[in-house]
């Protein structure tokens, strides 16, 4: 890994907004797989450094073994700089401890940052890797065209890993008023998480946290406002588990034998979402 910048002074610094998570409530087993997720989080503003720094702060007492970003690293701008300004600086207490960020491109992102990096993706749209007990797939949802289907599906054939978690950019449900579900990328994408096992997905785009209730045996997060943030924006409805517009979140979670643990946490510390996914198995 490249030496980042150690330029934490550029961090909020303590006390000065985030206090401590209000409780972890996550059973920190000694070797379950610990990971973060963040998404819509590339603005370079303020309240993006007081969520690295709330991270900052948890993986002291929740060492995350990594970080999944579920797309929208970078908005605006994305010059060499800005790489510095919008990720490498909010999040250099967790760089400089060697985590790693595994980065999906959102509609804001230029396909050339799977180049970068910090991000991991070695230069691929779309590209899966394993933890412990656990098989990640990385998606590409600007372009889902038949190359990648094929390839997702015939990954999934061949992964016969205990847990399998996908993560993209644009959610298949969602509750929220600004982009809603894309239903025609449900289409192409669920036919395949039911029949492969797949037990969660992530994605962002909608600037919001929601928890969609199972649908055919998957619970979707939304992580959206790991930067970005549209309050008031959700419209809870009967398939909605739990929402929150009023502030930026990230989640940690924990998975450990056949349950997934996670919690919600906004930028100051408070939790706002926690729960545990049980594993689904298919026949």
């Amino acid at each position: 890994m490249r030496k980042w910048l150690a330029t934490a002074a550029v961090v909020v610094a303590a006390g000065t907004w985030a206090a401590a998570i209000d409780a972890l409530r996550l059973p920190k087993d000694p070797g379950s797989l610990k990971f973060a997720v963040i998404g819509d989080n590339g603005t370079g503003d303020r309240p993006q450094y007081e969520v690295g720094q709330q991270m900052a702060m948890a993986h002291d007492v929740f060492p995350f073994e990594l970080v999944i970003m579920l797309g929208d690293n970078l908005y605006g701008r994305q010059q060499p700089e800005d790489f510095v300004t919008k990720f490498e600086r909010p999040y250099a207490a967790l760089l400089q401890a060697g985590v790693p960020f595994y980065a999906s491109l959102g509609n804001h992102d230029d396909q050339k940052n799977r180049f970068y990096a910090g991000f991991n993706m070695g230069g691929e749209r779309y590209y899966t890797y394993k933890r412990k007990t656990v098989r990640f797939f990385v998606l590409d949802t600007n372009l889902m065209d038949p190359k990648q289907l094929s390839w997702f599906d015939e990954a999934l054939q061949a992964s016969d890993d205990l847990w399998k978690i996908v993560y993209f950019h644009h959610p298949l449900y969602s509750d929220a008023g600004r982009h809603g579900p894309d239903v025609q990328l449900r289409v192409a994408l669920e036919p395949l998480l039911v029949r492969h096992g797949v037990n969660v997905v992530f994605s962002g785009h909608e600037h919001v946290y929601e928890r969609v209730k199972p649908q055919k045996g998957i619970t979707y997060f939304i992580d959206g406002s790991g930067g970005q943030l549209r309050k008031g924006d959700m419209n809870p409805s009967a398939q909605t588990a739990a929402s929150f517009d009023q502030d930026q979140t990230f989640m940690l979670v924990e998975v450990a034998g056949d349950e997934l643990h996670f919690q919600t946490v906004t930028r100051t510390g408070r939790t706002v979402d926690a729960g545990v996914v049980a594993r689904r198995t298919i026949s």
